[in-house]
C-alpha cells in the first residue's frame, strides 16, 4: 500500500488531498496542529475508506514540530504534499516582521527541509512524489506572500529538473481562490473576488494528481488560471501588481 504524508491536513486543499489518496488506497500521515481536529480527521478517513491513517500533531513554525516531521519522512514515504500555508491580511509595510519571518519559515523553510527528508530515501527507491502547494499569486507581486509562493515555485522547478531521468517527481501546485478557511484565518475581505474566479478544492486536487501522472513541474489548475497566469507573464510586473492588489490572495 503506498504512503502519503501531507502537512495542513485537516482543511481546504489539505483534507481534499486526504481524501483524494484514500480513495486511491494510500495510507496516510496527517500533520497539523490541531490535534483533536486531526485525531477527529483520521477516524473519519479510517471508517470512510478503510484505510490506515496516522495522526502527527506538529507546529512546523517551531523547530520541535518540524524535526519531528522530517524524521517520519526519513523512516518511508511514497508522496509528501506540503500543504500547510496562511496569509496576512494587512499590506506587507503593516505586518509585524515576527509573522513575516513565522510565514517564510511555514512557506520556504518547512517547504526545503521536508522535500530534502523525503527525497532521499525516494530517490533510492527510484519511485515517489512530492507536491509542493504554492498559488497563483506566485506569478504576481503581492508582498511576502506571493514572495514566499514564487520561491516554492522555482524550489520545486529547480529539484523536478535535478531528478529529470528517474522515476522520483517534483510539482509545484499553483491554485487561484479556492473555496477553503484560508481567507477566513486571515481575516481577509473577499467579497471584491468575482464568483466565477472561486475554486473547489476536490477539483485543484483532481487536476493536480492528474498532472503530476503527466510529469508536469507546475501545475495550474483550471483553464482560467492558466489564461491569468500566461497573461501575467506578458504584461509589466508594476501593472500584475496593481491588478493582483485589487483581487487580494489565494
Amino acid at each position: 500500500m503506498p504512503s502519503a504524508l501531507i502537512t495542513g491536513a485537516t482543511a481546504g486543499i489539505g483534507a481534499a488531498f486526504a481524501r483524494r489518496l484514500a480513495a486511491d488506497g494510500f495510507s496516510l500521515v496527517l500533520v497539523a496542529r490541531d490535534e483533536k481536529r486531526l485525531r477527529s480527521s483520521a477516524e473519519e478517513l479510517r471508517l470512510r475508506y478503510g484505510v490506515e491513517a496516522e495522526v502527527l500533531p506538529a507546529d512546523l513554525t517551531a523547530e520541535d514540530g518540524l524535526t519531528a516531521v522530517e524524521e517520519r519522512l526519513r523512516g518511508g514515504i511514497d508522496l509528501l504534499v506540503n500543504n500547510a500555508g496562511f496569509g496576512h491580511p494587512g499590506a506587507f509595510l503593516e505586518v509585524p516582521v515576527a509573522d513575516e519571518l513565522r510565514m517564510l519559515k511555514l512557506h520556504c523553510e518547512a517547504v526545503l527541509r521536508l522535500t530534502l527528508a523525503a527525497l532521499p530515501g525516494m530517490k533510492e527507491r527510484d519511485r515517489g512524489a512530492v507536491i509542493n502547494v504554492a498559488s497563483v499569486a506566485a506569478f504576481f507581486t503581492r508582498g511576502t506572500y506571493s514572495a514566499s509562493k514564487a520561491w516554492v515555485v522555482n524550489f520545486s522547478e529547480s529539484a523536478a529538473a535535478e531528478l529529470a531521468g528517474s522515476r522520483v517527481r517534483v510539482m509545484a501546485l499553483c491554485p487561484g481562490f479556492v473555496r477553503t478557511e484560508f481567507h477566513d484565518r486571515a481575516s481577509m475581505d473577499t467579497s471584491g473576488i468575482p464568483g466565477f474566479l472561486w475554486l473547489s478544492a476536490g477539483d485543484v486536487v483532481d487536476a493536480a494528481m492528474r498532472d503530476l501522472a503527466l510529469g508536469t513541474w507546475v501545475s495550474v489548475p483550471d483553464l482560467r488560471y492558466k489564461a491569468i497566469v500566461a497573461v501575467g507573464r506578458l504584461i509589466p510586473s508594476s501593472v500584475a501588481g496593481r491588478i493582483s492588489g485589487r483581487l487580494g490572495r489565494r
